[in-house]
C-alpha cells in the first residue's frame, strides 16, 4: 500500500489540504476537475442567481451524474467486453475447427493423390502387358502363316479365316 499523501490544493479560491494514498498529481486532477465544475456552472445566470447553500448542492448533483454517467458507461463497456471476449472465444475455437478440418482434408488429398499415383502406374504396367500380349500375339500370328505345325495338323491360325 502506497504512503498516505498529504496536498494542498486550490478549490473555488480557496486552499484545501488533500489527504489521501493517491498520488499527489491525482489528488490535484480531482481539485481541477471540481474548479471547472465550478466555473463551467458559474458562467449560467440562473446558477449563479440561486444561494449558495443551492449552488453548492446543485454542483454536488452534476458531480453526482457524471459519476453516475461514467459508472454507466464502464458498465456498458465492460459488457461490450465480455461480448467481444466470447465472440474472440467462438472465433478462436471455429479457426482451430476449420484448420484440423483443413489437415484432414489435406490428408485425404494426398492419400488419394498417393491412390491415383498407384493407379497410374498400374494403368501403364497394364498397357504395357497388353501390348506385349498384342506383340507376342502378332508374332505368333506372323509365325504361323509361314506353315508351322497347326497348319500342318489342320487347325486353323487363330484370327485367320
Amino acid at each position: 500500500m502506497s504512503a498516505k499523501t498529504d496536498t494542498e490544493v486550490i478549490i473555488g479560491g480557496k486552499v484545501f489540504t488533500l489527504s489521501g494514498y493517491e498520488s499527489e498529481e491525482y489528488l490535484q486532477k480531482v481539485a481541477s476537475y471540481i474548479n471547472n465544475k465550478m466555473a463551467e456552472y458559474g458562467k449560467v445566470d440562473s446558477f449563479r442567481r440561486q444561494p449558495l447553500d443551492t449552488q453548492s448542492v446543485l454542483l454536488q448533483l452534476n458531480i453526482a451524474d457524471d459519476y453516475f454517467k461514467a459508472k454507466k458507461q464502464i458498465s456498458l463497456l465492460e459488457e461490450e467486453i465480455q461480448s467481444k471476449e466470447k465472440e474472440l472465444y467462438d472465433l478462436k475455437h471455429e479457426l482451430i475447427a476449420s484448420q484440423i478440418k483443413l489437415e484432414n482434408t489435406e490428408k485425404s488429398v494426398k492419400s488419394l493423390q498417393d491412390e491415383l499415383n498407384e493407379n497410374e502406374k498400374k494403368v501403364v504396367r497394364m498397357e504395357t502387358e497388353l501390348k506385349d500380349l498384342r506383340e507376342h500375339r502378332t508374332s505368333n500370328v506372323r509365325g504361323s502363316e509361314g506353315g508351322n505345325a497347326e497348319q500342318q495338323n489342320g487347325k486353323k491360325p487363330v484370327g485367320k479365316k
